[in-house]
């Protein structure tokens, strides 16, 4: 399994380390517009190889050692604007770059599955399927993968239970507009009541990036375990269902635009798209989330 991941900021290289040491990937290949820094991280994993299952071949590239790839990782960004409010903000830069970076990593990869890190997810997962020419399959994003796990860490914290054994999802936007799935949300089979406190701690989960932005600067470790949660799905063909940004494929009559509904990941890229019984207010927020994310992405063009 050869990864290549691009962009080596706070996330990157959490992400490169998780990825290092995780057995599944053979060779992985660091790129980043500083090739003196990239080397650097090359030198510190490589150093620490004896200490992993398996070790992993790493090497600093250009987009000619990327080739034949089996997953390409873009966690490259334009720089976070002081202050941040909104993840909207990075569209336009980080769009500007994925059309600089993409068509010569899919071109040397063609068969490659893209994983989408950098911001906005939903809108740049669009982009880059519209710039590579690649399938639908082959192209997904961190998306509510986090959000989604910060509201059953709470969740499962209120009513004592592992967050494993919950099903509790938040679907749509990785921004703003994204709701919680409640009418869906079990666990053991036993629905959790749509109560106040919980929609108080949907609230909580979906403000906690940016709490962890105001607390330190930046977020890495979540998104970089889920993003590698994403990798090791395709690279051991797990099937494991997740909700991450794909490209909607008619449900509830939306089309056009990337949003995170539940997939089942496994070496085919996204290999189903699940779709939940909403009721209609969540009907209406996922309609929402999809006419909010498209107008930005009507406004990048």
């Amino acid at each position: 399994m050869k990864v290549t991941l691009v962009g080596l900021g706070h996330v990157g290289k959490s992400l490169a380390f998780e990825l290092a040491t995780s057995s599944f990937v053979d060779e992985l290949v660091l790129m980043s517009r500083n090739q003196e820094a990239v080397m650097g991280e090359v030198l510190d994993l490589r150093h620490g190889q004896l200490f992993v299952e398996k070790p992993t071949r790493i090497i600093a590239g250009g987009d000619e050692d990327s080739a034949g790839s089996d997953i390409l990782a873009i966690c490259a960004s334009a720089p976070t604007p002081p202050g941040m409010k909104d993840r909207m903000q990075l569209a336009p830069n980080n769009v500007a770059l994925l059309r600089s970076l993409l068509p010569p990593l899919a071109g040397l990869s063609p068969k490659a599955k893209i994983v989408m890190v950098s911001n906005p997810v939903d809108v740049l997962v669009h982009y880059a399927l519209e710039i590579t020419g690649f399938s639908p399959q082959q192209v997904m994003g961190t998306g509510t993968l986090v959000d989604s796990a910060r509201f059953r860490q709470l969740l499962a914290d209120e009513i004592n239970i592992h967050m494993e054994d919950i099903r509790a999802y938040i679907l749509g936007e990785h921004g703003d507009s994204q709701f919680p799935a409640m009418s869906c949300a079990d666990a053991g089979g036993e629905p959790l009541a749509p109560t106040p406190a919980r929609y108080a701690l949907f609230e909580q989960a979906s403000k906690a990036g940016f709490e962890v932005l105001r607390r330190k600067g930046y977020t890495n470790y979540a998104i970089a375990l889920a993003a590698a949660k994403i990798i090791e799905c395709i690279a051991r063909d797990t099937k494991h269902t997740l909700p991450i940004s794909i490209a909607v494929d008619g449900f509830l009559g939306v089309n056009e635009v990337c949003l995170s509904l539940p997939a089942v990941v496994g070496r085919g890229g996204v290999e189903q798209i699940l779709h939940p019984l909403l009721d209609a207010k969540e009907q209406a927020d996922f309609r929402h989330s999809a006419e909010l994310v498209k107008k930005v992405i009507d406004a990048c063009r």
